[in-house]
């Protein structure tokens, strides 16, 4: 077995039988879902990570100034 820790996690009943009846479908353990999701959304994090660092240096423009410069320009 790989490196696992234990815990104790508390669903709502709801998710907890939707999550119990796809690890039925689909001939996978409970913790196999559950881990499987934190990954994704650790990974979504991560890429999030990167899009703010990527994008440290732009410029930034108040919104107010924004919305001013939106009616200079006729916009509004």
């Amino acid at each position: 077995m790989r490196n696992h820790k234990r815990a104790t996690v508390y669903f709502s009943a709801d998710i907890f039988k939707a999550l119990r009846m796809k690890a039925a479908a689909t001939h996978r353990s409970m913790s196999e879902l559950v881990d499987e999701a934190v990954k994704d959304a650790l990974a979504e994090d991560a890429a999030d990570f990167d899009a703010f660092t990527l994008l440290r240096d732009e410029p930034v423009t108040p919104f107010d100034s924004f919305v001013s410069g939106l009616r200079q320009r006729g916009a509004l």
